[in-house]
C-alpha cells in the first residue's frame, strides 16, 4: 500500500501560511548554507501530489511553470465548475473513497502538500501515514494553521529529528 506523507514547513506558532496565504516569511527565511532541507531526496520518493484548491493557486503563483509537471497531481475542490488545467486533475467527488483507492494503486509515495483544511480532513480520517515538518524559528501571530479547524486530539510517534544551523528543526512522525 502506498504511503501518504505530509511534508511541510510551519512557524513556531503552528502556521503554514499567513492570513492571506502569504509565504514570504518562508521564502525569505535566511538559509546561508543553501540547504534544501531534504526536499530533493523527498521528491525522489513520490510520484503523486495532493493539494487543496487554495494551495494550488499559491503554487501557481510561486513559479513561472507548474513545479510538479512530472508528477501526477490531484487538486481537491468543492467547485464542480473548475474545468481542466494543465498537469492536474480536479477532485470534486467524495474524497475519502478516492484516496483509499489511490493508496491501493501501484506507485511511489504520495505527497500531501496541504493546505490546512485538507491536512485536517486527512488527519481526521487517518489518511496520513507520516509527517515531515520543518519548524521555522519564526512567529507569525496569525495565519493558516497546519491543521485548520481540527477539533479532535491525535497522537504521533516521533521517529527522527534533525536540526539545521539556521535554527530550522525537522521533525518526523508516524501515526
Amino acid at each position: 500500500m502506498r504511503k501518504i506523507t505530509l511534508y511541510t514547513a510551519m512557524s513556531l506558532d503552528g502556521f503554514v501560511a499567513g492570513p492571506q496565504d502569504e509565504l514570504n516569511w518562508l521564502i525569505q527565511f535566511p538559509n546561508p548554507e543553501q540547504t534544501d532541507y531534504g526536499y530533493a531526496a523527498f521528491l525522489e520518493t513520490i510520484d503523486t501530489t495532493l493539494m487543496g484548491y487554495r494551495t494550488y493557486e499559491v503554487v501557481l503563483g510561486l513559479e513561472e511553470t507548474f513545479p510538479y509537471a512530472n508528477l501526477t497531481n490531484y487538486v481537491f475542490t468543492r467547485s464542480t465548475t473548475r474545468g481542466e488545467a494543465p498537469y492536474v486533475t480536479f477532485i470534486t467527488e467524495d474524497w475519502l473513497p478516492f484516496i483509499q483507492s489511490l493508496k491501493q494503486q501501484p506507485g511511489k509515495g504520495i505527497w500531501l502538500i496541504g493546505g490546512g483544511q485538507l491536512n485536517a480532513a486527512f488527519l481526521q480520517e487517518k489518511c496520513i501515514d507520516e509527517l515531515i515538518i520543518h519548524v521555522m524559528p519564526v512567529v507569525l501571530g496569525s495565519g493558516i494553521s497546519l491543521f485548520q479547524g481540527l477539533t479532535e486530539e491525535h497522537t504521533f510517534q516521533l521517529t527522527r529529528t534533525k536540526s539545521y544551523s539556521n535554527g530550522v528543526l525537522e521533525l518526523r512522525y508516524q501515526l
